[in-house]
């Protein structure tokens, strides 16, 4: 069988699969349900084209990444067959751990595990499936390989996940600030003393790259209007749970039903719990959200309609934490208008923060390789004044309540 496919990709054209072992994992079950994993969540009850793929992405990434490899291999950087193979496996599975509309699994039924402790689970088992054979790749994952770079390349400031979802989001959404040339930048990537550096002939393309992540997360990511949208959704996750737990039994697939019925802990994760994970995607969650808005109870019927008919909160970002006399009178309003508990009530009103930080001056810096071999991170090689203003966070402050009669 020819494994050596290729793929027609919106963004770059025409992509090929490296080797026989990308194509197996990309035909493999846990893989494939990334084609049912929306890569920006809620996003598109702002941007209706936003409706692309973890799947999508992580193709992607593999694409730059093979660009990246020829890049420094014709700079006489040493990377082996086994270090190529090893970049391609960990860029591609690096989001696999993702749960239902990316983010709102994490913060919601399962408690407290994050979609990288979830994407190492899915990698080990993989590893045993696979006959070792990607037991390298895991040590890239998790940055304990004895080669900086190649750590770079799969989670750093600038890597080849972000080169392609900045690229790719602004594509969908229709967003062209955060269209960059990532292209560009990859032809500029060198490497020393085995950390990743931009050639000096590049530092106009990283300025873009940072400013482009600062507008990307203003518009987009943090957008109040999709910020409300996963903020309900979680909170419908929540409420099921909760009601599950008082032993009402709700309509849902049985991969949902098993993360309502358990408190699942990353101790929890056993191959098992692993495998109901990987049936669980998008359309479980919008199937039984549109059961759900017909149930008795009155938040839970109310947030999933809410959602399912795009009748969200209305919501106020403000530069300075929300005083509690202004969250008491919503509140207040909400239980005297419906006759519902107070802890009821704070399902529809509610505070909280977004911060955006769109350069990290202390973690795995950009830096700037000058023709005369000095090395320099990119806020002191750069005269473009604002980046240093970039790095440093900025917080928002939020307030959702109802804007019509529930």
């Amino acid at each position: 069988m020819n494994k050596l496919k290729i793929l027609n990709d919106p963004i770059y054209g025409f992509i090929t699969i490296p080797n026989s072992l990308i194509f197996d994992l990309i035909q493999h079950k846990y893989f494939q349900r990334l084609r049912r994993i929306t890569q920006m969540g809620m996003s598109y009850m702002v941007y209706p084209g936003a409706h692309h793929t973890r799947f999508h992405h992580a193709i992607g990434c593999v694409h730059l990444m093979q660009q990246a490899i020829n890049v420094l291999r014709f700079k006489g950087v040493a990377i082996s067959n086994n270090e190529e193979d090893a970049l391609y496996v960990a860029i591609l599975l690096h989001d696999i751990g993702h749960g239902p509309f990316s983010h709102a699994m994490e913060h919601s039924i399962v408690n407290n595990v994050s979609h990288e402790q979830i994407s190492l689970l899915f990698m080990e088992q993989l590893n045993e499936e696979f006959n070792g054979s990607l037991t390298l790749a895991i040590q890239i994952f998790k940055g304990k390989y004895h080669r900086n770079f190649m750590c770079q390349l799969i989670s750093g400031q600038f890597d080849m996940d972000r080169a392609d979802y900045l690229k790719r989001d602004s594509f969908y959404t229709g967003v062209a600030e955060g269209n960059i040339n990532s292209e560009r930048l990859i032809t500029m990537l060198n490497v020393v003393d085995d950390e990743l550096v931009v050639e000096e002939k590049g530092i106009y393309s990283v300025e873009k790259f940072i400013i482009a992540r600062r507008l990307m997360y203003w518009q987009v990511y943090l957008h109040k209007t999709g910020l409300v949208a996963e903020q309900l959704l979680i909170r419908v996750l929540k409420r099921a749970k909760e009601l599950t737990t008082k032993g009402d039994v709700l309509n849902a697939s049985a991969s949902l039903k098993y993360f309502l019925n358990n408190e699942i802990s990353i101790e929890d994760f056993n191959i098992e719990t692993l495998d109901v994970f990987s049936q669980l995607d998008d359309y479980d969650v919008i199937s039984a959200m549109k059961e759900w808005q017909y149930h008795d109870d009155f938040v839970l019927s109310n947030l999933c309609e809410m959602i399912i008919n795009r009748v969200l909160l209305k919501i106020k970002l403000k530069n300075k934490p929300i005083k509690i006399l202004s969250l008491e009178k919503h509140i207040e309003a909400l239980i005297l208008e419906h006759k519902i508990t107070r802890a009821e009530a704070e399902y529809f009103v509610f505070t909280g923060s977004i911060s955006n930080q769109a350069y990290q001056l202390k973690h795995q810096s950009i830096n700037i390789l000058h023709k005369s071999g000095k090395i320099q991170d990119i806020v002191k090689a750069s005269d473009q004044l604002n980046l240093k203003a970039l790095s440093k966070p900025v917080t928002k402050y939020y307030i959702c309540y109802p804007k019509v009669k529930l």
